[in-house]
């Protein structure tokens, strides 16, 4: 089934001799369950493609169809409705709130759609992620690896239909990368999850079910993880 569909995606930014195509004419579908890596240089638009995939940048023409929703039709505030119950986000630098704790962190998003948090689904990601001893710990009491793993609960605790991920281990050390594409493996096998992440790192791009280059605005590869290198 799709879970997402992509369909002639355009993002261009300013006008005249300072116009930039960062997006020409994207598409391409992905089927629910799928671990996806978008790769390419930098200033070839895959960030740009993940903020539209994530509903916190508007593309200039083209459809984002998410579980049946054209997110690219949305007024902002069912837009912004629509993001938080249905696509989870997770940042390079975290993103965590510095005056919440670990387990207010992993909940605002529940709390700010005016839900109560489901509390079985609370401690079964808390055990997956290893932060059982550091539910009031605040943020800066946490290492890099910890705190990346509380934005991953945060952006998992609504059950979202995507899971994106922009360079999730770009700010940690080698031993702390792997545990984290890990974690996201594990989620994406166990539970499905969906998870689009972009990424610089060739190990995480070939251990991904399928890789989307990016070039120039434009895909210029679309292959299966064990059919492509990276150069």
């Amino acid at each position: 089934m799709k879970i997402l569909e992509i369909k002639d995606l355009c993002k261009v930014y300013g006008t005249g001799e300072t116009k930039v195509d960062a997006l020409k004419n994207v598409t391409f579908d992905v089927e629910q369950g799928e671990f996806v890596a978008i790769v390419g240089p930098s200033g070839s638009g895959k960030s740009t493609l993940l903020h539209i995939l994530g509903g916190v940048d508007s593309p200039t023409s083209g459809a984002v169809i998410i579980s049946g929703t054209d997110i690219s039709r949305l007024d902002e505030t069912k837009l912004a409705i629509f993001r938080r119950r249905q696509i989870g986000l997770i940042y390079q630098f975290y993103n965590l709130i510095p005056i919440l704790n670990v387990e207010e962190n992993m909940t605002l998003p529940i709390l700010l759609d005016g839900k109560k948090p489901d509390q079985e689904l609370l401690s079964d990601l808390v055990e997956k992620l290893g932060l059982s001893a550091r539910l009031s710990h605040l943020p800066n009491q946490l290492s890099g690896g910890q705190q990346q793993r509380v934005s991953i609960g945060r952006a998992l605790m609504n059950h979202p239909a995507l899971l994106l991920a922009d360079e999730p281990t770009g700010n940690l050390d080698s031993e702390n990368s792997k545990e984290i594409v890990s974690l996201l493996r594990k989620f994406n096998k166990e539970n499905k999850q969906t998870v689009i992440i972009i990424t610089h790192d060739e190990r995480i791009a070939l251990s991904a079910d399928r890789i989307i280059t990016i070039e120039d605005g434009q895909i210029t590869r679309d292959s299966k993880g064990a059919e492509v290198g990276m150069s």
